[in-house]
């Protein structure tokens, strides 16, 4: 299939060089505001086509798949765009900005009958399944899960800006909350969470809690003012499964009770993890499916609402929602 990737900035260059890696897929086109910078991205990946405007990609009918790299705050125009004219869309998470933006993203795809699915590739991974094997049948029953997420990118621009929807958030607090859920699943009682913010009225810092009526608890941290270990810990009576890396676990380790080591658990080798996100999109639109298995629609919305109701509880919403 030949992939499109819309907007040239670092999640872009990502992408790219995973897509060239790859034997079942090509690098087709690239698409920016800018036409200079797109050439440049072109030239550095061999990509056969480059265009200046987005309006100029959505309109090659060889395009089957565009990846939707540009700031989550203008995810819903860039997909609204895609599906308009009948282009499949892997779109970088955050999906949108908030839940309203998602359903009439999905309503649109489906009218059109266009594939679109939130590219959020931890779920696409097969180390999920490994961990959730472990989680299931080797540390007993499991009661504590402990996530975080972060790093100190205060310098980014689009990080800290209201504007373009900044904040941790959407940026890093989406990876601990999807692993607990993944693991936990969505029938928590109840939940509490609490967020430190910025000069500029994002937030910087955050702490969220899930609590389940059958003793479980989930407790995610994520931060772009602080270095923080990315790293998921699942604890249950018989032991725990310790996973290094919340977006793209590298390293996962089984451990029996009292710490003892049992073993390090194999991952597969990869080219970079986002390769598993755009062969399932490829599979589907090849099936004529307008969704993922791995991320569904109704699994989109769900974390779109919470997030959007963690936003309520803080009295923080972006300049440009109603």
């Amino acid at each position: 299939m030949n992939i499109a990737i819309m907007g040239a900035g670092g999640i872009a260059n990502a992408m790219a060089y995973t897509v060239n890696a790859m034997d079942d897929a090509k690098l087709y086109a690239i698409g920016s505001r800018s036409l200079e910078k797109a050439r440049e991205f072109a030239a550095k990946y061999n990509i056969e086509k480059a265009y200046g405007s987005y309006e100029d990609l959505v309109k090659d009918d060889n395009v089957d798949l565009v990846y939707i790299a540009t700031p989550h705050s203008h995810h819903y125009e860039n997909a609204k765009l895609c599906i308009e004219h009948g282009r499949a869309v892997l779109c970088e998470k955050a999906f949108t900005v908030n839940a309203k933006q998602a359903e009439e993203i999905f309503k649109l795809a489906a009218e059109k009958n266009v594939f679109i699915t939130e590219a959020f590739w931890t779920r696409f991974m097969p180390s999920i399944s490994i961990i959730k094997e472990l989680v299931d049948n080797e540390i007993g029953t499991p009661y504590m899960l402990t996530a975080q997420q972060g790093c100190s990118i205060l310098h980014i621009p689009r990080i800290v800006e209201p504007e373009l929807a900044g904040g941790a958030l959407l940026d890093s607090t989406v990876y601990p909350i999807n692993f607990a859920l993944m693991m936990f699943g969505w029938d928590y009682e109840k939940y509490n969470s609490s967020a430190t913010f910025y000069k500029t009225g994002v937030d910087i810092t955050n702490s969220i809690t899930f609590m389940y009526p059958d003793g479980k608890l989930a407790v995610m941290n994520s931060s772009i003012a602080s270095e923080i270990d990315s790293s998921v810990v699942i604890s249950g009576t018989e032991g725990r499964v310790v996973i290094d890396g919340a977006n793209n676990p590298r390293k996962i380790s089984l451990f029996g009770r009292g710490g003892k080591h049992i073993r390090d658990v194999e991952i597969p080798k990869q080219i970079s993890g986002y390769e598993y996100e755009v062969r399932a999109s490829m599979k589907a639109i090849k099936e004529g499916r307008l969704e993922c298995d791995e991320m569904p629609h109704e699994e989109t919305l769900k974390v779109m609402r919470l997030l959007d109701q963690i936003r309520c509880d803080w009295n923080f919403k972006y300049p440009f929602e109603e």
